[in-house]
């Protein structure tokens, strides 16, 4: 190998003489002094075109989905575990919070943390308008983590040591819509069978995640509130939420929850809850594929024709190294290594750029989206080392395989047909 390495650095060497001649007045080329060299160039742009759209497009495929999943999960974790409902009440059916089940949930392999919650259909009334909402009660417990992230103005509710907490964060829209500012007395109404129970809460925070389905209804507040109007104990809730530790590896972690739990309870993962949203974003996986095949169709083209005219600029060379002793493989390795440096040199190019763009990008957020459309204000990136590794990996072994067609072309040269006397 260390020959073949030797001559492919060697006419490399040549094809940069050849960039500063290339244009001769005969036309014809001596170790890369025609064609070869501007289609080498050609052949690194295109490489370097094509990883920087696949590399752009799985980073912002990864960052749409991962914010799309990461909103659906701040309102409803990635597990949620209720009583089987009988019957056709409308009534929420609580469970027991001390129930023995929550420490095996809490103990089951894949589980990152368990929280209790209980929500509560009813309606907002101010002085010109009626709005429908859901009351989502949380505990101590609770990881609001994702709630605190979106407030954009005021703060949490706060969580008293005893009774009820009257406040409540509510989302922009809603906020706008009814015409509220934190602040504001937030007058509302809860059926509880064939009456209903009026609440005044106080609005301390507003939050916006841009997922309008959610963002219109939820208003979010403490768990004993909810407790009250349903007239449960405080051993009560309406289920579990369960957050895992790998999205990826949800189905596993259902699977182990039904073998440990009660027969009386049910398992939805937010998948289950959110059909549509979760097939659009699977859908998407489709578009990036078609990216990334046609992009490394174009790179390997690119590759290949360079490649082949390289190959017939330097016959001579070939007939040359045949009568010198040197097998058709060790050709084909020189001229394979010769196209795989090109890949290269386009690949490091692409994969800068991209890189140095999705930084830009998720730094600053310079490239903005409607949110009413796209359910989110920027475009997102998710930029991995993994995921740069798999794209420059995957291009140069397509590029590769690709050059071994054109390279089979080696074994018909003949050395007395091919080597020429000046």
């Amino acid at each position: 190998m260390q020959f073949e390495r030797f001559v492919a650095s060697r006419l490399r060497g040549r094809e940069r003489q050849g960039n500063a001649v290339a244009g001769s007045l005969n036309g014809e080329s001596r170790g890369g002094r025609g064609y070869a060299a501007p289609l080498v160039n050609i052949a690194v742009w295109s490489v370097a075109l094509g990883v920087l759209v696949m590399l752009v497009s799985v980073c912002v495929l990864r960052g749409f989905q991962g914010e799309i999943r990461r909103k659906a999960v701040g309102f409803g974790s990635h597990i949620v575990v209720k009583p089987y409902a009988m019957g056709n009440t409308y009534e929420e059916v609580p469970v027991d919070v001390r129930r023995a089940e929550v420490k095996a949930i809490s103990h089951t392999e894949g589980v990152r943390h368990v929280q209790f919650f209980a929500d509560k259909g009813g309606m907002v009334k101010t002085d010109d308008q009626i709005h429908g909402i859901v009351l989502k009660g949380l505990e101590r417990g609770y990881d609001s983590s994702f709630f605190a992230g979106c407030l954009v103005e005021g703060r949490l509710f706060a969580l008293p040591d005893s009774g009820a907490g009257n406040e409540v964060i509510v989302s922009r829209s809603l906020a706008d819509r009814l015409e509220l500012e934190v602040g504001d007395k937030l007058r509302t109404y809860f059926w509880q069978g064939d009456n209903y129970r009026a609440r005044a809460l106080s609005i301390s925070g507003i939050y916006n995640t841009d997922l309008a389905d959610f963002d219109l209804h939820y208003v979010v507040g403490d768990l004993r509130q909810v407790r009250g109007l349903n007239g449960w104990e405080d051993w009560q809730a309406a289920g579990y939420e369960v957050l895992v530790e790998d999205f990826g590896r949800l189905d596993e972690v259902v699977h182990r929850l039904q073998e440990r739990l009660g027969y009386d309870l049910t398992v939805t993962t937010i998948v289950d809850q959110n059909p549509a949203l979760f097939a659009w974003l699977d859908l998407l996986d489709g578009n990036v594929v078609l990216i990334i095949a046609v992009m490394m169709l174009v790179c390997a083209v690119s590759v290949v024709s360079a490649l082949l005219i390289f190959i017939f600029e330097n016959i001579s060379t070939i007939g040359v190294l045949k009568t010198l002793g040197a097998d058709n493989r060790s050709i084909r390795t020189i001229f394979v290594t010769r196209g795989a440096v090109t890949a290269l040199k386009g690949i490091a190019i692409g994969g800068t750029l991209a890189v140095v763009l999705c930084a830009v990008q998720r730094a600053t957020g310079i490239i903005r989206l409607n949110p009413e459309s796209y359910a989110m204000s920027t475009v997102p990136i998710e930029l991995g080392v993994g995921t740069v590794a798999a794209v420059a990996a995957g291009t140069l072994a397509v590029c590769v395989l690709a050059m071994l067609i054109p390279a089979t072309y080696i074994s018909s040269v003949e050395p007395a047909k091919s080597i020429k006397f000046d």
